[in-house]
């Protein structure tokens, strides 16, 4: 019989996805490589996606939807001149009108207006829930959804690249290599859709690729087969500790004895005014000795739990 592995308290694995897997495929290789059911991750990665995927084992798991709302990084490629049903690579071609010679000064402009604060129609094949139902499962079987915008913040997006290229099927093309910094709850197949409407070219995601989650990106990610190098060597995950990845993701309130006692049964304590206004998003809760106590949020000045670890 294999021998269990001693979890602990779990932590964060962070993974370099290949492409041609999904989040739940990563998942269910590091259940086997954990040797525990108590793997999740934060955030999806389409299967054409590489790049940072976060993991959590144990009770780090308790982390991921408060770690799936941070910022994000990517680098993508923008095909303009088609269309596809899935606005990426993987859908089947609906338009092939073209792009050339396309100026500069337009693609930076039409980018432009994609910056900042906007409002964004999410892909029809997203996983966004209409009446109860996956979006892309209801295209899937043949039905028409139209989903409503959303507010999501773009911090960057910038075009690094312009490359005329020619399209499998003869149509002549420009790829844009571009880098994206932005909120959670944004759709880069969107902005490469949103592209190429603003140009009247038409445009769809070629390569995608997420170098940022939060504070994790790739300098700390590691492959599936590296991973799976060190199970056959019997030598240990590199598994972040679940109070350094808490100090690591949000902003941290160190309390004495008593008030950890409190915090952790629950207790609304009133915070110090440079914790309570940090913004929205949870606090990071540290006891005497570096105890990761909880996850909190400002509730009126008042420390609510969002998740107790103690």
């Amino acid at each position: 019989m294999a021998r269990r592995r001693d979890n602990g308290p779990g932590g964060l694995i962070i993974v370099d996805k290949p492409a041609g897997f999904t989040s739940h495929d990563v998942v269910a290789k590091l259940r086997g490589m954990a040797r525990t059911r108590r793997v999740g991750h934060a955030g999806t990665l389409d299967p054409m996606a590489t790049g940072v995927l976060v993991i959590g084992t144990e009770r780090a798991t308790r982390l991921l939807g408060h770690l799936a709302l941070a910022e994000k990084e990517y680098v993508a490629t923008i095909r303009l001149g088609q269309e596809t049903v899935t606005e990426d690579a993987e859908g089947e071609i609906t338009a092939s009108r073209g792009a050339k010679d396309l100026e500069r000064e337009r693609v930076d402009a039409a980018v432009a207006t994609l910056t900042g604060e906007i409002s964004q129609v999410p892909s029809a094949v997203s996983a966004v829930k209409v009446d109860g139902k996956r979006a892309y499962a209801r295209v899937r079987e043949g039905e028409k959804v139209e989903l409503a915008a959303r507010q999501v913040t773009i911090s960057s997006f910038v075009v690094h690249d312009v490359r005329e290229e020619t399209a499998e099927d003869g149509t002549a093309v420009t790829d844009l290599l571009v880098s994206v910094v932005c909120s959670s709850g944004t759709y880069v197949r969107a902005l490469a859709r949103d592209v190429g409407a603003a140009l009247e070219t038409g445009g769809h995601l070629t390569a995608l690729r997420r170098t940022r989650v939060g504070p994790y990106g790739l300098d700390g990610a590691h492959t599936l087969e590296q991973l799976q190098q060190l199970v056959d060597a019997e030598e240990p995950l590199p598994v972040l500790p679940l109070g350094e990845a808490a100090a690591a993701a949000f902003p941290r309130w160190d309390v004495d004895e008593e008030q950890a006692r409190r915090i952790g049964n629950g207790v609304q304590l009133r915070m110090p005014a440079d914790c309570a206004g940090s913004g929205p998003g949870p606090v990071a809760v540290f006891g005497p000795g570096g105890q990761f106590v909880a996850l909190v949020e400002d509730r009126g000045g008042r420390a609510k739990s969002l998740a107790v670890f103690m």
